[in-house]
């Protein structure tokens, strides 16, 4: 399966099973960008991301980190 930045849901579950425990909330932009780039899926030009793309994947992170904490 290949990602892309549309792909919010799918790199948000990957997210948190890349970094477990991690709030999103206290993670910088440039570092989600980073993170999200290092995926072994994603194929997406890192060039085409922007502060409401990566603010849609960290509010569906925060969301699967929330489920997981309860």
């Amino acid at each position: 399966m290949e990602l892309t930045w549309q792909d919010t849901e799918d790199i948000a579950i990957q997210l948190i099973e890349a970094h477990p425990g991690v709030d999103p909330l206290t993670v910088r932009f440039t570092d989600l960008h980073a993170w999200v780039t290092a995926l072994p899926e994603f194929r997406d030009d890192p060039k085409k991301s922007n502060e409401k793309i990566l603010e849609s994947i960290q509010m569906a992170w925060h969301e699967e980190y929330q489920d997981a904490q309860s």
